[in-house]
């Protein structure tokens, strides 16, 4: 029985490396082709863009298959043309026009990531989609890390109180800095460029499990730190993490999502 086949288009115009890709994927036990070509934008709505790499992805194989064209001796016959010919009020169905003159209908693949920020920013289905990601970080088999970076907290599961500062403290609000050597930060803006600041460390415990201290809280403005009377030791429990989105199990069961602020696309 034949495997059916599948065409993807990846296009990343907004980052410092904008390209186009076209995926041939065989099936979940092949693998697949992906042909790029760096990109700009054109006149209007149209996409320029050059093939410049193409690679086999096999799932028995541990490295990449270079397909065999060598784009650079192909001058002109490497470049191309896309131009959005529909695009639904959505945006999750285009029809696009080829330089040669190929039409494509492209359905917009949306990732279970992107559901759990719609599900937030609409406030409707939120437990649904968290439960829907960390099954599939189950059945992956990959043990989410505590990645570092810098975190915004965009979601969890705990009413807050009427104290801004408790809930600082918990975590509630704001930024969370982590660092590369077990040191991790919560940063809250709070006015007139007054920030609360809190900093601990983390140990790994346990698959997915790190034991958190945070000990050192202040008000700062500027050069100067007014010192608080906080403290606070608990359990964090990664269930989920990419590198964009991380959902994490924090001190009495608290849910939260938090999005990564410097992902890069």
């Amino acid at each position: 029985m034949a495997e059916d086949k599948f065409v993807f288009q990846e296009v990343y115009l907004r980052t410092n490396d904008p390209r186009v890709s076209n995926i041939v994927s065989f099936s979940d036990a092949i693998g697949e082709l992906k042909v790029e070509a760096a990109a700009s934008i054109g006149d209007g709505k149209r996409i320029l863009f050059r093939f410049d790499r193409a690679a086999f992805s096999f799932k028995f194989l541990p490295f990449k298959v270079p397909y065999p064209v060598p784009f650079k001796l192909l001058g002109d016959e490497a470049k191309g043309w896309l131009d959005t010919t529909y695009l639904s009020h959505s945006g999750n169905l285009r029809i696009s026009r080829g330089n040669k003159g190929t039409t494509f209908v492209l359905q917009k693949q949306t990732q279970p990531r992107q559901k759990l920020l719609t599900a937030i920013s609409s406030g409707v289905g939120v437990r649904e989609e968290i439960d829907k990601l960390i099954s599939l970080n189950k059945n992956s088999g990959a043990e989410p890390e505590l990645e570092e970076g810098e975190w915004q907290m965009i979601w969890n599961s705990q009413t807050v109180t009427d104290s801004w500062l408790e809930n600082a403290a918990n975590g509630l609000m704001g930024k969370q800095i982590v660092g590369k050597n077990g040191g991790i930060k919560y940063v809250v803006d709070i006015l007139l460029g007054l920030k609360f600041s809190m900093t601990g460390t983390f140990v790994k415990s346990a698959p997915k499990v790190y034991e958190v201290t945070m000990d050192d809280a202040a008000i700062i403005g500027g050069p100067f730190g007014y010192p608080l009377e906080f403290g606070k030791k608990f359990i964090l429990e990664i269930l989920f993490s990419d590198d964009k989105v991380r959902i994490s199990r924090g001190d009495n069961g608290i849910i939260f999502v938090h999005s990564r602020t410097n992902a890069l696309r």
